[in-house]
């Protein structure tokens, strides 16, 4: 029997804010973190803009609590943990809690900053490279260094369905407490920039040399970002054993698979409109009580205009606030999801609705437009946060004010 599924903490690092209080003055100050590369070492550091954390993974390292000074750590996984701590801490879960709850973990670069490193060496030298590197190239390595950190000691998972992965991660996690397996669960996703997914998603065209405009009819792509965002959620038996106090419950999740195309999505906007119907359906709201939508709005030609047009076909003339915060973070893959939710859930604790960066002229195709200006004395009690990923694997969640 499915029971309440509760919020009560959140980590997030992104380019926007290594915390909850820095991404929280970001918001108050519209302020985006795309910019020019200055960490990554690629070719294409002066050509695309990017939402890039500006600290080196040693910096990273120096940030985080019980970080061993002799382990290899990917980039990947130290924006998780950093995330995971604070999400954690924020719940004060103790070490016996930590140990019986379970953890659901997305990524879909893993370790491949690492990996890069040690494939190019090992094709120059077998004997010079650092395989260190190779064993925590996988995506499981860090679900594995998170449970260690955490000291989680049950069930582990690790999730990757491209750019629904954190949300997907959350899904999962949902299930889990609906059917009484667990009462605590941590999930998110976590994606670091390299090469390998900026020289792929440039070969894909869908890039853009200037900071993206969502829902803009000039948009030209996107702008790939990194970061990790966690959650820590819990039953409402859990909450009354605690006595702590949620930052929102979950009442509405759907996750469907069109499969139109590989990487696009389909042109009617089918999958994002069935995904969107059946959170809303579980929820038992209806489109009149959502008070924001935190879009997956990417900035391609083909997904804002799939993801517009489901919008519109299931809200009709009444659509409610939207925009898209990845103006502001940048596409983080598949941390997107969970960085969208931690920002969904600061919407409904700080009545917040965010702007969309950069619009300026409305889709011809579209008769709605997003919001612009940074809204902050609203009441918020539902927010639909929708993430959307290649192979048609589209998600929606709805969280909602206690």
């Amino acid at each position: 029997m499915e029971g309440e599924v509760f919020v009560s903490g959140i980590g997030m690092v992104s380019a926007i804010g290594m915390n909850i209080p820095e991404t929280l003055q970001s918001l108050y100050q519209s302020k985006s973190g795309i910019g020019a590369i200055s960490i990554l070492d690629t070719h294409l550091a002066d050509t695309l803009p990017v939402g890039e954390i500006k600290y080196t993974d040693p910096q990273l390292k120096n940030h985080l609590h019980n970080a061993s000074s002799k382990r290899t750590y990917s980039r990947t996984t130290l924006l998780a943990i950093q995330a995971m701590q604070e999400a954690t801490q924020m719940a004060e879960l103790g070490s016996i809690e930590r140990s019986q709850a379970a953890l659901i973990s997305a990524t879909s670069i893993g370790g491949m900053d690492k990996g890069e490193i040690f494939y190019a060496d090992f094709l120059k030298n077998p004997e010079k490279a650092n395989y260190r590197y190779a064993r925590v190239h996988d995506c499981g390595s860090i679900t594995e260094e998170l449970a260690e950190q955490a000291g989680i000691q049950s069930y582990i998972a690790t999730s990757s369905t491209a750019c629904s992965s954190a949300t997907n991660a959350i899904i999962h996690a949902i299930r889990l407490i609906h059917h009484g397996m667990y009462d605590i669960v941590i999930a998110g996703g976590a994606d670091a920039l390299c090469n390998f997914t900026l020289n792929g998603f440039h070969s894909l065209m869908i890039l853009s040399d200037e900071p993206c405009r969502p829902f803009d009819k000039n948009r030209k792509g996107l702008n790939l970002g990194e970061g990790a965002a966690f959650l820590v959620l819990e039953s409402k038996r859990s909450l009354t054993k605690s006595g702590r106090k949620p930052l929102c419950q979950i009442t509405g999740y759907a996750n469907t698979c069109e499969a139109y195309h590989q990487t696009a999505s389909a042109p009617d906007g089918s999958g994002a409109y069935s995904a969107m119907v059946q959170a809303m359906q579980r929820s038992k709201l209806t489109p009149a009580d959502i008070s924001y939508i935190n879009t997956h709005g990417t900035a391609t030609p083909t997904n804002d205009l799939s993801e517009g047009r489901a919008i519109e076909k299931l809200f009709g003339k009444n659509v409610p606030p939207f925009s898209s915060t990845k103006a502001l973070t940048g596409h983080t893959l598949a941390a997107a999801g969970g960085l969208e939710a931690v920002l969904s859930i600061l919407s409904i604790n700080h009545s917040l609705i965010y702007p969309n960066l950069n619009f300026s002229d409305p889709m011809d195709e579209l008769t709605i437009k997003p919001e612009v200006a940074l809204g902050s004395s609203q009441t918020i009690k539902h927010v639909l946060s929708n993430s959307f990923g290649f192979g048609g694997n589209n998600s929606s969640l709805i969280f909602s004010r206690c």
